[in-house]
């Protein structure tokens, strides 16, 4: 039997039996409280199972040249009933004239803001009728155009694409209209410590090759650009031989390259070389340190960068691996040694960055002004112990799933679809090579990554870059390098020392 005593006298009800006897009855509230309590520590020690996630199967694309030479890439998708058209001219940023950084961004901009045929309007009702939805934008070795509608409206998405890549009208309102909108965003940007730094940190390490101005051009460019120059790239870098179309979705490969035929074949090519300009990087002797003055600053942005790999490197899934564990989502050494150790910042990260031609390496974080030097030291750490120290098996194997399990993420969408198959054809990559990514990040091994990391993380040669209120810990920044002290009033993202000129 169960003991019962007043608990106003300072005694208690048990409901678990003494030695000898069985329990006849349960206190439930006290119980149930201790099962509560007692949950959360179970979870965390013992989490559920959770199932590989499922192969992501992508359907083989069918690839078709057209006369004109513009390339035709159909994956039929039958989920819903929609189709996507996304059109790539294979040349960006990459391609904007040394002393017009901008133009690339600006052409594309200017697409869907009327053609010859149909005004701005005019095109944003017509895709507004369908039930559209319209994207275009610029990376730094492509331009591209992605339209999506219902199946039925398939003709009409056809009629647009082809319209606005091939004829855009580059009215003088809607080029000045788009003028000072980059010239208000470009001022917003630079008063951006993040911004800054960013742009500072691609600067320096892609100098000397076309991969090092701001994608959307500076202050001064965007004032220079004129009709004449947008006319000019739209006629060298927009022709059929030089893009690709995807379509993807609720239509059959046949119909497809029909109606691709049918509104795309008046494109006609041009026969100038499309090829982008060319440069090589110079990699410094020590460690560069740029300080950008910002006085009203109350913490410092961070940026330590290196050269890295172009995409289709051999090299890229094992640097793909290495950076989960040095700064992404899955395994983040910065976040760990500088949020969760230190205090010091309440973000860090790295940036793999793969282009077609080359590739960088960038770690990155904030911290408070006072912090800065320690917040620095402890980012070359690890940098550093990457390099030197290498990988360990669980980060292997808990940066591999991550990459894996996260990779249908990337499918979701038809857009999504089109934007993958067509990296593969711009970066010379091979059509299966999603389906087989799965497969090739599993069967890395530790050393594979280490030596990776070894020959491109290279310490001593790198860039650093600090944007904040720089007074308050200049004396101690040259044990990190070469120091280059440049107020914010006097730095040029065009310049290849971030210094504006005289008189400029």
């Amino acid at each position: 039997m169960n003991r019962t005593t007043n608990r106003g006298k300072g005694t208690e009800e048990s409901g678990f039996p003494r030695a000898g006897q069985r329990a006849v009855r349960w206190n439930f509230p006290l119980t149930l409280a201790l099962v509560l309590l007692t949950a959360p520590l179970l979870a965390r020690d013992f989490p559920p199972d959770v199932p590989p996630p499922k192969p992501t199967v992508i359907p083989t694309p069918i690839v078709h040249t057209l006369p004109n030479g513009l390339q035709v890439v159909v994956v039929e998708r039958h989920v819903l009933p929609l189709i996507t058209l996304r059109l790539v001219v294979r040349s960006g940023a990459e391609c904007d004239p040394a002393n017009l950084p901008g133009t690339a961004a600006l052409v594309n901009g200017l697409l869907t803001e009327g053609t010859e045929r149909r005004s701005a309007r005019q095109i944003a009702e017509a895709i507004d009728s369908a039930g559209g939805v319209v994207a275009n934008d610029v990376d730094w070795d492509s331009s591209y155009l992605t339209l999506s509608v219902l199946t039925d409206s398939r003709d009409l998405a056809f009629d647009l694409v082809s319209e606005m890549i091939a004829h855009p009208a580059f009215a003088p309102a809607e080029i000045e209209r788009q003028r000072k909108q980059t010239v208000s965003a470009l001022q917003v940007a630079q008063d951006d410590a993040s911004y800054v730094a960013d742009m500072a940190i691609q600067r320096l390490v892609f100098a000397g090759t076309p991969y090092a101005h701001p994608e959307d051009g500076t202050l001064n460019s965007a004032q220079l650009i004129r009709a004449e120059d947008l006319r000019a790239f739209h006629s060298h870098y927009y022709r059929p031989a030089n893009s690709i179309l995807a379509v993807v979705g609720d239509i059959s490969a046949a119909d497809a390259m029909a109606l691709a035929a049918q509104y795309f074949s008046a494109w006609q090519q041009g026969s100038e070389s499309t090829a982008a300009p060319s440069g090589s990087p110079t990699l410094p002797e020590e460690r560069q340190v740029f300080a950008i003055e910002k006085n009203d600053a109350v913490q410092t942005e961070i940026r330590v960068g290196s050269l890295g790999v172009p995409r289709d490197s051999p090299d890229y899934l094992a640097l793909s691996v290495a950076n989960e564990i040095l700064g992404g989502p899955s395994e983040n050494r910065l976040f760990k040694a500088l949020r969760t150790r230190q205090g010091l910042t309440y973000g860090a990260s790295s940036d793999l960055i793969c282009r077609r031609h080359l590739g960088a390496w960038v770690a990155k974080t904030f911290t408070r002004t006072p912090e800065t030097v320690k917040s620095a030291h402890v980012t070359l750490e690890q940098v550093q112990s990457l390099e030197d120290h290498g990988i360990n098996h669980n980060e292997l194997e808990t940066a591999q799933s991550y990459l894996v399990g996260h990779l249908a993420l990337e499918f979701e969408t038809s857009d999504n679809v089109a934007g993958k198959v067509l990296d593969l054809i711009q970066d010379g990559l091979p059509l299966d090579y999603w389906t087989q990514y799965p497969a090739s990040i599993k069967a890395l091994t530790t050393d594979q990554v280490d030596d990776a990391a070894k020959r491109y993380l290279t310490a001593g040669h790198d860039m650093m870059v600090l944007v904040g209120n720089i007074s308050d810990f200049k004396k101690d920044l040259k044990k990190f390098g070469k120091v280059h002290v440049i107020p914010l009033s006097e730095m040029d993202l065009g310049s290849q020392d971030l210094v504006r000129a005289a008189g400029k």
